[in-house]
């Protein structure tokens, strides 16, 4: 794994949460879903103004628990993450993703670990996430990291 720091996301740090959301996102969806369902994902998911107000409020609204990054040894940010508790006992995996040229390289772990710790520090027994598609390509990987389930809906026990 490339050396790499998790910690909380910084306002500084919002365009390139937006950035590397789109592009991962682009990347991943391109081929497996039609094009204008990948571009409202952008859209939806990678907003300036909203990833902005996200960052400024974690721990401020029920079940939210805020953006992480994963910053390279460069300060480049390299993956991101985001997750809560919306549901006592459960938390949620809301993004987590990292640079398409940095796939496989343990980012997506560190993230998931990091997410998962603050999971758990508000007593969460069980974690979920939510996928665009039965074919989306991170699938393998949270099958990897002990969840499962059919469909688009992954859980695992904490």
């Amino acid at each position: 794994m490339p050396p790499v720091e998790v910690r909380p996301a910084t306002p500084v740090e919002a365009l390139a949460i937006s950035r590397l959301l789109a592009e991962a996102i682009r990347d991943s969806y391109t081929g497996i879903l039609e094009e204008p369902t990948v571009e409202h994902l952008v859209s939806t998911n990678c907003s300036l103004t909203r990833i902005k107000a996200e960052i400024g409020i974690p721990g401020g609204v029920p079940g939210w628990l805020g953006w992480l990054v994963a910053i390279d040894t460069e300060g480049t940010v390299v993956g991101v993450a985001a997750g809560g508790v919306p549901t006592a006992g459960e938390g949620e995996v809301y993004s987590l993703c990292a640079s398409p040229a940095l796939r496989g390289t343990g980012i997506g772990t560190a993230l998931l670990t990091a997410v998962t710790e603050r999971i758990r520090e508000h007593d969460a027994k069980r974690q979920a996430v939510s996928l665009h598609s039965e074919q989306d390509p991170a699938r393998g990987f949270f099958v990897r990291q002990g969840f499962t389930g059919s469909g688009t809906r992954l859980l695992r026990g904490l």
